[in-house]
């Protein structure tokens, strides 16, 4: 049952999930952390979480479910009782994130606004992704089914992850690509979120790149000019003023 232990527990988490908001959110530098309890969203659907867990673990009835779905309603994140979370979780910005019911959470997690951990259809069982430590999920993404996200993965905004991710590895795209940012393990959860690679653009520039070399082969042995292939270029802002007028 519920006793002192299991008081001093929760509040261990709930400082060190403090202490994820102060270290991981530029917005919370130099904030209190009684401004961050009563002000963070998703600082605030954790700490209910802790609370919802903890009643479910010991069977309370009925109490777990109605403190997620208050939760749910003041901010914007649903995370079942059942799901297992570590020490250390923040969720930036909070809306949007649906956390199902045999999730597991490891150590010093971050999530992002409108993140899905969630199943893909209606079996029974472990049918949720399992984030080990020190993974990060950007804005919008939806990792489903029960896979496994490695030690210090980095998963892009709206990415669809539906297989397992190597510790150490980054994913992008839909369905997710492990990539690496420019040939390096990316550190930490400020890695660079706007210039990641793109396999897709990637494998068409080496295509375009082929086809040029043979076009010259072709031509060399005919003796005739070949005329070079075009290039592969990434769009760019447009400088000046809009075309759309106003």
């Amino acid at each position: 049952m519920l006793g002192l232990g299991t008081l001093t527990r929760v509040i261990g988490e709930v400082r060190r999930d403090v202490a994820a908001a102060h270290a991981r959110d530029p917005a919370a530098r130099g904030v209190s952390s009684a401004e961050i309890l009563s002000s963070w969203p998703g600082v605030q659907a954790v700490l209910a979480h802790r609370v919802a867990h903890g009643l479910h673990t010991v069977g309370v009835p009925v109490a777990p479910r109605t403190v997620s779905m208050i939760s749910r309603a003041w901010t914007g994140v649903e995370i079942h009782p059942a799901a297992q979370i570590g020490q250390g979780f923040f969720i930036d910005h909070a809306a949007g994130v649906v956390i199902g019911e045999t999730a597991e959470i490891g150590n010093d997690v971050t999530l992002y606004q409108g993140v899905t951990l969630g199943g893909t259809g209606f079996q029974t069982g472990k049918r949720h992704p399992t984030l080990q430590d020190n993974v990060t999920v950007g804005a919008g993404a939806k990792l489903l089914g029960a896979i496994t996200v490695g030690h210090g993965a980095k998963v892009g905004a709206n990415s669809v992850v539906i297989h397992d991710v190597p510790p150490n590895t980054t994913v992008v795209g839909n369905p997710g690509h492990p990539v690496r940012v420019e040939g390096k393990r990316p550190e930490g959860p400020d890695c660079d979120w706007i210039h990641l690679p793109d396999p897709i653009a990637d494998a068409i520039n080496r295509l375009s790149t082929r086809i040029a070399e043979l076009e010259r082969e072709v031509g060399e042995l005919s003796g005739s000019e070949s005329t070079a292939g075009a290039d592969v270029r990434p769009l760019r802002p447009v400088q000046g003023p809009s075309p759309a007028g106003g």
